[in-house]
């Protein structure tokens, strides 16, 4: 299946894994990619040593097109720019817009630009300063995420770009590629229906809790950082929502040690970064370090596989998804199921 987003990246079909933290390693990309979809490497969690390591990785195992997840608000955004562009990565992708002068230099190396945004103005914004597609998220999807689903909010911004969109959110088979087809879309990305495969290094009993939620059991709660944030509904959920401010500042302060440890980042960073995450949002500075800190929430899940003390991200797919199966087969089912569908919508 031909698309713009087949032509722009070299993929074979018109599916995107995003770059989920701690979750979207080598092993799952290069199997992404191997079945035909644009795997994304998600970096933020890494250091810059460690993202060369892992592009290589992912290099050794497959021969496909595949793309890196960069935070652009990273203070070493530019050293990370130049292990994407000396390794010969063929997409970057970024969950805040980049700015226009990352943009220029990613462009001007052949790296193409695909930004994630929540609302029309914001691809509006990147598409002006050259982004080559974006990922337009809505309200279904799983982690940080906005108030508008994406059935209302794709066709605004098909409307308003004159770039590839990709849909992102509520997305998890063939019928729904359809569907965002219809829409306009090139494509359609997807996060928990990749992080429940096989591939994915989640551990099983991770994994176990996702198959057993329901749509119910996905919430969007602003407990852990201060910002929309959709995950399963744990204990820890319930606790944080729970918690006094005296208790919430503790446990931020723990998970901050702990990330502090964990990825060598200097206090005064820490501030620095906690004070651009507070300008212009109202946010306790309990929950700043939440913020800037949830990556060890994160960690704890899907590395640790303790449910118990860990964030477990979701889309609301999550509630519908029974199996796991390889890339491969998810791929494969998923364009198979498309074709069936375009076969019934033709017959109308």
């Amino acid at each position: 299946m031909e698309t713009a987003l087949t032509r722009l990246t070299g993929v074979r079909h018109p599916v995107v894994q995003t770059g989920m933290g701690w979750v979207a390693g080598p092993r799952l990309v290069a199997a992404a990619a191997n079945a035909g979809a644009l795997g994304v490497l998600a970096s933020a969690t890494m250091t810059v040593d460690r993202l060369r390591e892992a592009v290589r990785e992912v290099r050794s195992r497959t021969d496909a097109p595949f793309g890196v997840n960069l935070r652009a608000d990273a203070p070493d955004a530019g050293d990370r720019a130049d292990v994407l562009i000396a390794e010969g990565v063929r997409v970057a992708s970024f969950a805040l817009a980049p700015s226009p002068e990352l943009i220029a230099r990613f462009k001007e190396a052949g790296v193409l630009v695909v930004p994630t945004v929540g609302a029309r103005r914001h691809a509006e914004k990147v598409a002006g300063w050259g982004a080559d597609a974006v990922i337009v998220q809505g309200a279904e999807g799983g982690g940080h995420t906005g108030a508008v689903a994406t059935t209302v909010l794709l066709p605004q911004v098909v409307d308003a770009v004159r770039i590839p969109v990709v849909a992102a959110g509520g997305f998890f088979d063939g019928r729904g590629l359809v569907a965002a087809l219809a829409y306009g879309a090139a494509g359609v990305a997807m996060g928990t229906r990749f992080l429940l495969t096989s591939d994915s290094t989640v551990p099983d009993a991770v994994k176990a809790r996702y198959l057993a939620a329901a749509v119910g059991d996905v919430t969007v709660t602003r407990a852990v950082d201060g910002l929309p944030h959709r995950m399963l509904r744990t204990d820890l959920v319930d606790a944080l929502e729970r918690s006094g401010r005296v208790r919430a500042l503790a446990r931020a302060v723990r998970a901050a040690a702990d990330y502090r440890a964990l990825s060598g980042t200097g206090w005064r960073r820490m501030v620095r970064e906690g004070r651009a995450l507070r300008h212009g949002r109202d946010l306790t500075w309990s929950q700043v370090l939440l913020a800037a800190n949830t990556p060890m929430l994160l960690r704890a899940a899907m590395v640790d596989g303790r449910t118990d003390l860990g964030v477990m991200a979701a889309g609301q797919v999550a509630g519908v998804i029974g199996d796991l199966p390889s890339c491969a087969e998810l791929v494969a089912r998923i364009m198979r199921e498309a074709e069936e569908a375009r076969g019934r919508v033709g017959g109308c």
